[in-house]
């Protein structure tokens, strides 16, 4: 019996031992899971804090695109008065005929053509309707209508402002009358 016994406590120390070092790899196991989990959170956290720098990156890039291609809009706007101005006093100055300089007639042509080529540096394009052109609502804008005899509705019989472009983004619609003829 003492043998038995004896025997009998060897084998509970003997599971004793392996029940512990089964905890203690359960242990080591759980550790190696909770670290896979966290490098996992880490690497998502890295990959969405990429992708976000990438986003900023390529709005960025957007930005200064825009900037370069519509950053004189302000001043653009503010020069086409002057445009205005300069067609009005050439063409007052050639209504007086022979009254009128020359010299001051050259003088604003010269200023005029200076003014659009300092437009065409800049992306500054006219939009210089006809009569007898269709009415574009994206380029003109409507000042009256008027039923003309000889023309379609929609057709422009009177052209009272040049339009302007600013690259593709419109700076002035084309000031226009158009005709309200019916059919």
């Amino acid at each position: 019996m003492a043998e038995n016994k004896d025997e009998f406590l060897d084998d509970i120390e003997a599971a004793e031992a392996e029940a512990y070092e089964t905890e203690e790899m359960d242990d080591e196991a759980i550790e190696i899971d909770s670290l896979r989990a966290e490098r996992d959170e880490y690497k998502d956290k890295f990959m969405r804090a990429l992708a976000d720098a990438e986003n900023a990156r390529k709005r960025a890039a957007k930005d200064r695109q825009e900037a370069n291609a519509y950053g004189g809009t302000r001043i653009a706007r503010d020069l086409l008065p002057v445009y205005d101005n300069l067609n009005r006093a050439l063409a007052a100055a050639k209504e007086e005929g022979a009254e009128a300089s020359n010299a001051l007639v050259e003088g604003v042509e010269l200023t005029l053509k200076e003014l659009l080529n300092v437009f065409d540096r800049h992306g500054v394009t006219r939009i210089s309707p006809q009569v007898g052109d269709r009415f574009d609502p994206k380029e003109h804008e409507a000042m009256f209508e008027a039923p003309l005899p000889g023309t379609k509705a929609g057709d422009i019989i009177q052209v009272s402002a040049e339009g302007f472009l600013l690259n593709d983004r419109l700076l002035r619609p084309a000031q226009v009358g158009v005709s309200s003829m019916p059919g």
